[in-house]
């Protein structure tokens, strides 16, 4: 047995203070601290937050010793459990780490509990009694003893199922639903006096069936219960996915409100979050690469599927809201749209694969700077869009739907570990036809989807925008009042960077006229005339020549999407099928 006491002594210091037992211990027994956490392809080194290390057995001091930035190792003598303690500093509101003060406390098992090397298979107890009065405990952590707040003694099968369950701590609203015939529970944490919990259960609850409905019809989910975590916060949006749970965080202005039943953008967003996390129980979390069939907590797992487990859930997280009539056909392409305009306007695209965008998610995805979008594409946006462009195909072609790819894939691996192989072999099995000409172009390569043509077969109109000031130039800026205009980005091959713009410029002047807002420049500049550009660089006042292009690149600009007026009869057929709308 392997059971850890979780103490917060002093909320104010920031400081989770952990025991660890180990009844027996190994001779020479390791001990590591994951240096990433599933689900975020990172590695974090949560190490750098352990201190006080030190052990005992029975009455003899034990000494660690550090190999490693994340890894020591203890000489025991064979008699008695091995007793290790230490302190974790948590005060770091994402969704993938750990968090204490005085209101709220949260974890992630990866950056609190210390493995134990060779006893990873057995079970692993956690004692969540000693707490400030009045906390109460949310997780999906399988309880051993428990009272009605959730205090109590909670017990995992192994230690991979111990860090695949999050924590949340405090004084928090907790709500309950049942979708399927599983126990579903919602916990929220720093909601403000008018969040209309009722309604938030609801919607919740539609898109949980739905999904539910999707992979398995009249038959159970691999789970027998759910917890959502919910944090709020003034700014951050984000989630992470968990084998029963999932940890969220938003802010609080998009959560809904009583008395007030219109649907905000800020809400459609939180439920396309709630959409995305759930669909990961199936998606990534049991349907996962197989390079992820067993995870390596000490360094970077690599893989080229991303673009499908984070891709084709983007794609569908928005579909089941649709589905469920959270949002309708119009406000669903609004979104679609905003994926498009997004990934075209990134020169990134003609550089990166998503596949390469997988593999190098570790250097890459979180470690965004000012030439990201010229040298890199996401797995994420791009990957949603191979998703669209496949299930199109297959409508356009009546041989099925992405739907059928993806329960496929579910039946032949019995919801396990899959590969690229098994990907395209199921639309194959699908569409009746190889489509591997698509993935080495889509996915493998850098070719544009051809969107628009299918698009315009689901009876969808395509409509190219005009273009901004900053989209004519090829850059990105900051605005206020305070700094005026201040260059985020310059992307490759646009009219900022054959002037001379670098990120961090700061724009002072167009044509000798003082700009405080880019398109102020609008009224002074003409396209294909030089006009002098006045920025400050480093305490240097520089004068650059900006030429505007007479003319951009087709939807460089961003796309609208609208429902066809009058569509042929096919393309009416295809867009009631997936749109629901005739």
């Amino acid at each position: 047995m392997i059971s850890y006491q979780i103490e917060a002594r002093d909320p104010n210091t920031h400081l989770f203070h952990i025991t660890l037992t180990i009844a027996r211990a190994a001779p020479e027994q390791r001990l590591s601290l994951p240096v990433w956490i599933p689900g975020s392809y990172l590695v974090r080194e949560f190490a750098r937050h352990v201190s006080g290390l030190s052990a005992v057995q029975g009455t003899r001091e034990v000494t660690l010793r550090q190999l490693d930035k994340a890894t020591w190792a203890a000489s025991t003598s064979g008699r008695g459990a091995l007793v290790v303690s230490y302190a974790v500093y948590a005060f770091e509101t994402s969704v993938r780490a750990a968090f204490l003060d005085a209101n709220r406390g949260f974890f992630n098992g990866t950056g609190v509990f210390l493995r134990v090397e060779g006893a990873e298979a057995l079970p692993h107890r956690v004692d969540l009694r000693k707490l400030p009065s009045g906390w109460q405990v949310g997780t999906a952590l399988p309880a051993l003893k428990v009272d009605a707040t959730g205090r109590g003694v909670y017990e995992a099968a192994g230690y991979d199922e111990l860090v695949d369950h999050p924590v949340e701590l405090g004084r928090f609203w907790r709500g309950r639903f049942e979708a399927r015939g599983v126990p579903h529970e919602y916990v929220v944490a720093g909601a403000l006096p008018d969040f209309d919990g009722e309604r938030l259960l609801a919607d919740a609850k539609r898109i949980c069936e739905a999904q539910i409905e999707f992979w398995h019809a009249k038959k159970k989910p691999p789970f027998t219960r759910y917890v959502f975590l919910h944090n709020l916060v003034e700014e951050g949006h984000g989630g992470l996915e968990h084998r029963a749970s999932t940890a969220l965080i938003s802010p609080r202005r998009d959560m809904p409100q009583l008395g007030r039943p219109e649907t905000n953008d800020g809400y459609v967003n939180l439920l396309g979050l709630i959409s995305h996390e759930y669909f990961h129980t199936w998606n990534v979390k049991r349907l996962r690469p197989a390079e992820f069939a067993r995870y390596d907590y000490t360094q970077e797992n690599y893989t080229e599927l991303l673009w499908f487990f984070e891709g084709f859930t983007s794609y569908y997280d928005d579909v089941f809201l649709l589905r469920t009539g959270l949002i309708d056909a119009g406000r669903y392409l609004k979104l679609v749209a905003r994926t498009i305009s997004g990934v075209i306007a990134l020169p990134g695209r003609k550089v990166q694969s998503v596949a390469q965008a997988s593999f190098d998610t570790w250097v890459k995805y979180y470690r965004a700077d000012e030439n990201t979008p010229n040298a890199t594409i996401s797995y994420y946006t791009k990957g949603s869009l191979v998703a669209l462009a496949l299930d199109l195909t297959l409508r356009s072609e009546a041989r099925g739907t992405l739907d059928d790819v993806m329960r496929s894939l579910w039946a032949a691996s019995g919801g396990g570990p899959i590969t690229e192989v098994q990907i395209a072999a199921a639309l194959q099995q699908v569409g009746g036809r190889s489509y591997r000409k698509e993935l080495a172009a889509w996915v493998h390569g850098t070719d544009e989807l051809p969107l628009q043509t299918l698009l315009e077969c689901a009876g969808v109109d395509w409509t190219n925008d005009a273009a901004t000031l900053a989209q004519r130039i090829g850059v990105r800026v900051g605005e206020s009042a305070l700094t005026g205009v201040k260059v985020s980005q310059v992307l490759r091959g646009g009219a900022g960077e054959r002037a001379g713009l670098s990120a961090g410029d700061e724009l002072l002047a167009v044509a000798g006229w003082r700009v405080r807002r880019l398109d102020d420049a609008l009224r002074v500049i003409k396209a294909g005339m030089p006009a002098a550009l006045l920025i400050a660089r480093d305490q240097r006042v520089l004068t650059l020549s900006l030429v505007l292009p007479t003319e951009l690149p087709a939807s460089a600009a961003g796309v609208s999407l609208k429902p066809a007026p009058k569509p042929a009869k096919p393309a009416q057929a295809m867009r009631k099928a997936w749109l629901l709308l005739a």
